[in-house]
């Protein structure tokens, strides 16, 4: 094995040089001349990020990366990482990225028997590893409902999904992971590193569990077991369900008066506190609140839940009437279907014309709550959702309802802290030309900036805001326009974990090699 692998060795079935699908000799390259080119300077998730960078490696093996960082270490070279493309933000297509390394090609997804978990690789997309899992094991993770992410980023920073209230959030089930490092001296190596606190490497894999991607070195490889499990590989993992009950249900905003909103904002974050703990027969009832635009015409609710549980069909339809009864009008579409899991699965992530589209450009925001919105912020909301000055049926919010599973653990246990805001709320908008950037990223700007313009702009920790979440990075964060309140972005996404991550980029990143523009600082920037 490649003497620059400490502690490493590949996952079972994929040796290193030349299993099938990879390429055992010449990394490939594509340079501004190559056909490839274009399709390979921007992301899937926004494509209002374009970069011009002089080479775009193609790494199948951890040899690979690590010879690819050698190389860009010794040319000086500023390097990004992407596994599937699916950043929000200009952290890896930026104007300073000389090289891309572009891990789609190392997507592998399997059962490492030596080390008794499940191995996935950056360039895995969502649904192929739950595709992979339900099909080999009968197991399933927590991670996100968008097909075309990656591991690399996702697994990293998180990763919130409609399974998460009953089984947490993705990273509290990493148990190592293979990551490329550069040392003071610019040594370049592949480490392993567990969540084992015996494991002098430790604090790595703590910090990749949540800390967000491209802060400490390439990641090469998750290795996924849920804490306390043992036995075969099918109980390592969270059980998928045989069946669910899919849930979409669709109220017309022309009969949500201001009033029955507020009134829906309110009854529905104590239904949230109430049904937020472990003993609640809800906690398997993964949903979301899509509070769309006026123009969409609807206002949203896409739930899911084990369709084999007791009473699961009389827990879904009660929590229907809830919505229906805080809204004081019933649903004009109430579609509750069992399916198999992972049909279910695959067609909510596949689901939307507008945020599959080759030609999406986006822009996102979020907000940890730890209590309801207020009523002068409720107000804001009902606002912007019903403003005719910027006609886009594809803006809206989603409230994320979390509390759960994800409560188990303290905020210290992994880099991904907010265990126990009440709700995960992203602020989204898409759009496909790009003359309408302007109008569609000021309209969400604005309606951030007055949601928090008491707390200089953003959602500062408090006793009702508690940050961001770095999976839905935001360079406004970044900008002292825009964030007036003193708390950094780095604050907003980590909390009281952001000491300890400075420490570990000092010890596993000592020259700051791996950055981008919102990335881990070392001690003393």
């Amino acid at each position: 094995m490649n003497s620059n692998l400490s502690s490493a060795r590949p996952a079972s079935g994929v040796p290193e040089g030349a299993a099938p699908g990879r390429h055992a000799g010449a990394i490939p390259t594509v340079t501004p001349g190559d056909a490839r080119y274009p399709d390979m300077i921007r992301g899937h998730g926004n494509n209002r990020h374009v970069a011009s960078p002089e080479a775009i490696r193609l790494p199948s093996t951890t040899a690979q990366v690590v010879e690819i960082v050698k190389t860009a270490v010794r040319d000086d070279k500023r390097i990004a990482l992407r596994s599937g493309g699916h950043c929000f933000e200009n952290l890896v297509f930026n104007d300073e990225t000389e090289i891309v390394v572009d891990l789609r090609l190392m997507d592998h997804v399997g059962f490492d028997e030596e080390r008794g978990a499940f191995a996935v690789e950056p360039g895995a997309t969502l649904l192929k590893i739950y595709e992979t899992l339900h099909i080999g094991w009968g197991v399933t993770l927590p991670g996100g409902g968008c097909y075309a992410t990656g591991a690399g980023g996702h697994f990293s920073g998180g990763g919130y999904g409609i399974l998460s209230r009953r089984d947490g959030i993705l990273s509290d089930h990493l148990y190592a992971v293979e990551v490329v490092t550069v040392d003071a001296a610019g040594e370049v190596r592949a480490v392993v590193a567990t969540r084992d606190p015996e494991d002098p490497h430790h604090d790595l894999a703590w910090a990749v569990a949540g800390g967000g991607g491209g802060n400490f070195g390439v990641v090469t490889r998750f290795w996924m077991r849920s804490r306390g499990a043992e036995g075969s590989p099918g109980d390592l993992l969270p059980k998928a369900p045989s069946t669910v009950f899919s849930v979409f249900a669709a109220w017309s905003w022309e009969h949500i008066t201001e009033e029955a909103f507020a009134n829906f904002m309110a009854v529905y974050a104590d239904w949230s506190k109430a049904h937020g703990g472990l003993d609640s027969p809800y906690l398997g009832l993964g949903h979301w609140i899509f509070l769309q635009h006026a123009d969409s015409g609807t206002f949203n609710v896409v739930a899911q839940i084990d369709s084999t549980l007791p009473d699961a069909r009389e827990l879904v339809d009660g929590f229907i009437a809830f919505v229906a009864d805080a809204l004081g009008v019933a649903p004009r579409t109430n579609d509750i279907t069992e399916r198999p899991f992972l049909k279910a699965t695959a067609q909510t992530m596949t689901a939307g014309e507008t945020i599959t589209s080759p030609s999406l450009r986006t822009s996102h925001k979020s907000t940890y709550m730890k209590d309801a919105f207020p009523e002068h912020q409720v107000a804001t909301i009902y606002r912007y959702l019903t403003k005719t000055d910027n006609p886009n049926p594809y803006s809206f919010l989603v409230i994320n309802s979390v509390r759960g599973r994800i409560t188990a653990l303290d905020d210290a246990a992994t880099a991904a802290t907010h265990r126990d805001a009440l709700w995960l709320v992203y602020f989204e908008s898409y759009w496909h030309k790009a003359e309408d950037d302007e109008r569609n990223v000021a309209w969400l700007r604005s309606l951030y900036q007055d949601l928090y313009a008491d707390t200089g702009g953003v959602p500062v920790p408090n006793g009702v805001t508690d940050g961001c979440y770095v999976n839905y990075p935001d360079n406004d964060l970044s900008d002292p326009t825009f964030n007036r309140s003193g708390t950094s972005c780095h604050e907003l996404y980590h909390k009281d974990n952001y000491p300890r991550l400075r420490q570990v980029k000092a010890k596993w990143d000592p020259r700051n090699f791996f950055r981008h523009p919102q990335s881990i600082e070392p001690p003393g920037n």
